[in-house]
């Protein structure tokens, strides 16, 4: 049986891992040990961020609608309160975006639930 030489599978793992770190900086992108540690930190932070991107946006709409309810003197919690007591399922990122940039419609919607 002839010898088997598994450079080339090897070389192909590692030629995969530094392609995939290629903009990293130092020996991040050159050095193979490095370069698949910061790999693999690089892909985890990816899927958390991935998830928690959802909730940072929740957030920047539920802030930018309590600063457009201010004006008309009405906190958020008692907002959404009154739109599902009047059965309005609009969400926030819909809500927020009216009250950025159709405050009129926005407004209707306010008085409305009033």
């Amino acid at each position: 049986m002839p010898r088997v030489k598994r450079g080339t599978i090897a070389n192909k793992r590692r030629k995969k891992i530094l392609k995939r770190t290629k903009g990293y900086i130092t020996g991040r992108s050159k050095k193979y040990r490095a370069a698949k540690e910061a790999y693999l930190h690089a892909q985890r932070y990816a899927f958390r961020d991935r998830k928690k991107k959802k909730a940072d946006f929740r957030q920047v709409w539920i802030i930018r609608l309590n600063a457009a309810l201010k004006q008309y003197d009405l906190s958020y919690s008692k907002f959404i309160f009154a739109l599902k007591k009047h059965k309005i399922e609009l969400d926030r990122k819909v809500l927020a975006d009216l009250a950025v940039n159709h405050t009129e419609t926005f407004k209707k919607i306010v008085e409305t639930v009033k």
